[in-house]
């Protein structure tokens, strides 16, 4: 009994260490990753492509020019389908050989490289030229293979010498290191370049270059790639601080002086060490192997701070730069790894583990304590990246656990319906309009592979090296002829027989199995470095629902009519109010919640809804038009109405469509259309409320109408005091409504209404904007009056002066969000009964809207039943708002 016991405590304490993950684990957790990935992928092509990337808050593509610049980011798009080019080897490694063919042909067909535009010289190195390198890697594999691509004749290649004499003037420079943006029409330094007049760039800009470029050298047989991307090696290494063997973060291109003094191993330097010791694996090069260690023996005594890594100035290395590290730095570990120095991997991966599980996701930069600094993450996948790493040199199961708990974190909190969106703050979980093509090419291609075994794979990555963007580059170049390859002047071929003195371990790859015999050593490794960041800042608990233990209730899923939705505001201390004019309230109180954990759920449930709040502020659709075209009004009298998130999309329509008015019965659409005999082939009417919008637009559909027009029912509602919005879904599946759906404010509505009862037939036209009365006549004489004895009107007409009676709609109205842990106040645009996900509830502080000077007009007087003012009266109180609505549509166009 004893020795039973003894076996079962053993063998606990060898499972709390990590026990071997199941194969079907593995392969439940690949199948995700693949899942995901074709999330992100199709989205892409669905909604963005060709466009460089998608924004995935907005479902559309991000088109350089035409969305608001960000900035230096922006320099990585050039109107090239940078997504599709960056993910073509990540489809061969998933195994998706088919849709990698597909996209190959697209990319042959579709980009142009030409184009009139300044782009980064690195991240279109690292991007786009290493995807059309990496591409070409697959075709050849997956053409010899013999069963794909045989109708491949090197077309990416040729596109990637294209592109790699394009980007080759920036490198036109006295030192030889790049300019940091080039144009690909026009080169650098002309007026129609728009650049080459920069004179710094940072030190990865000028040394991430040797691995594409020395790759296309050797895969055209032209030396002179690689040797522009080794001169500019070699001046970074010339320039390096003697004493203390670091390189600055920014250097100037002509002078070869440091910018910026500070040396570290994240943003700015990362990638020129992970070049160094590539290049060696790629080519073969001694000298590059010789180069990086002298770098890594000065990193490990200056800026490894063990689990830390800290900037350091070159000149006085022992004084710490600053009190930050920043994200980009979570590739060290994966490169220690294949330097052999496995010790310091675990430690500083750990503490990136531990920063990870305090925050969802790694921050863009935290101090030292282990806090927020800068709380965006752009989806980076340098964590990933390390973590597959260590468990390719320990085998380490717990890393497969590090790998689920990126999987878990991507599909809580980034997962959107049309992608995965970046994190704006990882404190609040808000999202940022951004999926940048790095998710694509790295992320799932380094996480498929840590849950993948050899055969799994279609091939064998071991022949390969991951570039810095994580693209394919076969070993077999480092056997290609180098005797025509020229060396450039400045080039030194021997270093000092002192510089060369390098121990043995240095010069090859340790055997980890006999490094750490023990499997408990990288546990033990590990153990301490929790408790430092433990300490450092207490760990939240378990993120889970209040008073459950699921995910809490996010606000783009939350509907005011759900009574289970209803609860989860209660626990969370969050109460509803109905206002009457038709508004819901939020309001939050956390002394109310039931746990503190609860109020914290419901501080980032307002949180989120206010920035849904934001977002559709600032992605408001332009109106869509009702355009009355029947007897008298001609296509005179237009109505501004709101559009709806399903159904046909008459931005996409050329002659919108057209129709007769009926009143749909019951008038709320809410069940059954009794009426189907009228409404049949016509456009039905309906009231808003008791059931939802997509509801509404099924029952009309199977009734048989050709469209739909829902008339607020809050009386005295206009858009001219209130904006419009987009009528959302029912929170599923709303592919099979295919008519189109239209808002009308009580006010713009009862103008419909007023002229259905005055005259029986009414047809209108729906569409994105008022159509011009000879499209919409066709060639027909065109009616000369408003109405028969109009002299007035019957003037305009001659004139060629079109009279659109319009209400305007405000656009861009300055409102204030705010959200404390007690009293936080949000107030919703809509009523409960309508409101669905994302887009019925608007999270924002009631305000009246910003009207311009040209939208200002006085209200006509009233009697007593202002229902029964004529159409005259009417049309007289619109006509003033004719040049507003001109303005408007120039505005959004």
């Amino acid at each position: 009994m004893p020795s039973a016991l003894f076996i079962l405590v053993l063998l606990a304490a060898l499972c709390s260490l990590g026990c071997a993950m199941s194969r079907e684990e593995k392969q439940k957790l690949r199948t995700q990753v693949v899942e995901m990935f074709d999330h992100a992928y199709q989205n892409y092509m669905d909604h963005a492509y060709p466009a460089d990337e998608l924004m995935p808050l907005t479902c559309r593509g991000r088109v350089r020019g035409l969305e608001p610049s960000r900035g230096d980011v922006d320099d990585a798009l050039g109107k090239f389908s940078l997504t599709l080019i960056d993910t073509l080897d990540t489809l061969v490694l998933l195994n998706k050989t088919t849709e990698f063919e597909a996209a190959v042909r697209r990319v042959l067909a579709d980009v142009r490289l030409d184009n009139d535009i300044v782009v980064s010289v690195f991240e279109t190195n690292i991007r786009v030229l290493g995807g059309l390198l990496g591409g070409h890697s697959m075709a050849v594999m997956l053409k010899e293979d013999g069963q794909h691509m045989q109708w491949y004749r090197d077309e990416l290649l040729h596109m990637a010498k294209d592109l790699g004499l394009r980007l080759l003037p920036a490198f036109n420079t006295s030192s030889g290191l790049p300019y940091p943006r080039v144009n690909l029409k026009y080169g650098v330094r002309g007026p129609e370049a728009r650049t080459g007049t920069e004179t710094d760039t940072c030190t990865a800009c000028a040394g991430t270059i040797i691995l594409e470029f020395a790759a296309l050298s050797r895969f055209t047989g032209d030396p002179v790639f690689e040797a522009h991307a080794r001169r500019a090696l070699d001046f970074l290494w010339e320039k390096r601080q003697r004493n203390s063997n670091l390189v600055g973060t920014t250097i100037n291109i002509h002078s070869g002086e440091w910018v910026r003094r500070d040396s570290g191993v994240g943003a700015g330097i990362d990638s020129y060490y992970e070049y160094l010791l590539k290049a060696y694996v790629l080519l073969g090069d001694d000298q590059f192997l010789h180069r990086f260690n002298i770098h890594y023996a000065s990193i490990m005594k200056y800026i490894s701070q063990p689990p830390l890594l800290l900037d350091v100035h070159i000149h006085k290395p022992l004084l710490p730069a600053r009190t930050w590290m920043d994200s980009l730095l979570a590739f060290f570990p994966g490169l220690q790894v294949l330097k052999g120095d496995i010790r310091p991997a675990i430690e500083t991966h750990e503490m990136l583990y531990q920063v990870t599980k305090k925050h969802n996701f790694l921050p863009e930069a935290f101090t030292t304590d282990f806090r927020v600094h800068w709380a965006q993450h752009p989806l980076r996948p340098e964590f990933a990246e390390s973590t597959y790493f260590l468990y390719k040199a320990t085998g380490d199961s717990y890393y497969l656990e590090a790998g689920r708990t990126i999987l878990d974190n991507l599909n809580r909190f980034a997962r959107v319906p049309c992608g995965f969106a970046a994190m704006k703050d990882v404190r609040t979980g808000s999202h940022e309009d951004r999926m940048d093509s790095f998710f694509l090419a790295e992320m799932f291609k380094y996480l498929f592979l840590l849950f993948a075994d050899g055969e799994d794979l279609p091939f064998d990555v071991e022949d390969y090296v991951f570039t810095t963007e994580a693209h394919l580059l076969p070993l077999s170049l480092s056997t290609a002829p180098r005797s025509s390859f020229l060396v450039p002047s400045n080039t030194t071929i021997l270093e000092s027989e002192e510089e060369l003195d390098d121990s043995n371990f240095d010069w090859t790859c340790p055997n980890t199995r006999l490094l750490f015999p023990d499997p408990a050593f990288p546990h033990n490794l590990r153990e301490p470095i929790r408790s430092v960041v433990d300490k450092s800042c207490p760990r939240p608990a378990p993120y889970r629902e209040p008073g459950m233990g699921t995910p809490p209730l996010r606000a783009q899923d939350f509907m005011a009519n759900n009574p289970e939705h209803l609860e989860l505001l209660r626990r969370m201390g969050v109460s509803l109010i109905h206002l009457k004019d038709g508004r819901v309230q939020l309001v939050q109180h956390a002394t109310q919640a039931v746990s503190p954990i609860a109020a914290e759920d419901g501080i980032r449930f307002m949180q989120e809804m206010m920035e849904l709040s934001s977002q559709q502020q600032k992605e408001q659709l332009p109106p869509r038009a009702i355009q009355i075209v029947s007897h008298p009004f001609y296509g005179r009298v237009v109505l501004t109405a709101g559009p709806a998130q399903f159904g046909t999309d008459l931005s996409k329509s050329t002659t919108g469509v057209r129709g007769f008015v009926t009143i749909a019965e019951p008038y709320t659409g809410c069940s059954e259309i009794t009426n189907s005999e009228y409404v049949q082939g016509h456009i039905a009417l309906l009231q808003r409320g008791q059931c939802m919008f997509a509801e509404k637009a099924r029952h009309i559909q199977k009734a048989g109408a050709i469209g739909g027009i829902v008339i607020d029912d809050n009386e005295g509602s206009s858009s001219d005091t209130a904006p419009l919005f987009q009528m959302a879904g029912d929170g599923r599946s709303t592919e099979d409504i295919t008519l189109p759906l239209l808002f009308l404010f009580h006010k713009e509505g009862n103008i419909l209404q007023e002229a259905l009862k005055e005259y029986r037939e009414v047809e209108v036209l729906l569409s994105d904007k008022a159509r011009d009365r000879a499209a919409i006549f066709k060639g027909k004489a065109l009616p000369g009056s408003l109405f028969e004895g109009s002299a007035d009107i019957v003037n305009e007409a001659e004139e060629g002066c079109q009279t659109e009676a319009t209400t305007p709609t405000s656009f861009g109205q300055s409102q204030s969000n705010t959200a404390e842990s007690e009293g936080s106040e949000v107030i919703s645009s809509k009523e409960d009964p309508d409101t669905s996900p994302a887009e019925d509830v608007n999270p924002t502080v009631s305000s009246e809207p910003v009207k311009k000077d040209s939208e200002k007009k006085v209200e006509p007087e009233s009697d007593a039943d202002s229902n029964s003012q004529s159409v005259d009266e009417l049309l007289a109180d619109w006509r003033e708002d004719l040049e507003a609505f001109r303005q408007m549509e120039k505005d959004e166009l």
